[in-house]
């Protein structure tokens, strides 16, 4: 493999979330956010949520969870959950890559995740599924806005 291959495969991402809905852009900061495309570009790729809402003076106000010393970040995607109730759990999911498949693993959330018409965790009871090129992923209860279509591009590169 030449510099250049090295380098594209480097930089290329390995798989891509796309913001589905107006919600789900809204979440993702934007500095991650490229035309509402979520770059992957390792595995295990985690995400969950690092903040929680309050209403305070009749508007959902954003409170974040105070960081303590230098430790590592439980999420590679933090999202902003400003539904109430909340959706996201602060270790929601992650997306896994075996030698031959994606999967996607519920982290014990309270409010699980939807693959396609297929409904995994909730309630802290985990779970995993077969996750494949075009699935679509809802993040929380039925009726949750936080909608991601996945993409990869291993057949790509």
């Amino acid at each position: 493999m030449n510099e250049k291959q090295s380098v594209l495969q480097l930089l290329m991402p390995k798989a891509a979330l796309q913001a589905m809905t107006p919600e789900a852009r809204a979440s993702v900061p934007q500095t991650l956010l490229e035309q509402n495309w979520i770059r992957i570009g390792h595995f295990p790729f985690r995400v969950g949520r690092e903040s929680r809402t309050r209403e305070i003076d009749g508007k959902l106000v954003r409170i974040e969870r105070e960081k303590f010393g230098d430790h590592k970040p439980n999420n590679d995607l933090y999202l902003v959950d400003a539904c109430h109730p909340l959706h996201i759990s602060r270790e929601h999911f992650v997306i896994e890559k075996t030698s031959s498949d994606y999967m996607l693993i519920d982290r014990c959330s309270v409010c699980g995740v939807t693959v396609g018409e297929t409904r995994i965790g909730g309630r802290e009871t985990g779970g995993r599924i077969k996750l494949n090129d075009g699935d679509i992923i809802a993040g929380g209860e039925k009726g949750t806005p936080y909608i991601f279509k996945f993409l990869t591009f291993e057949s790509e590169i």
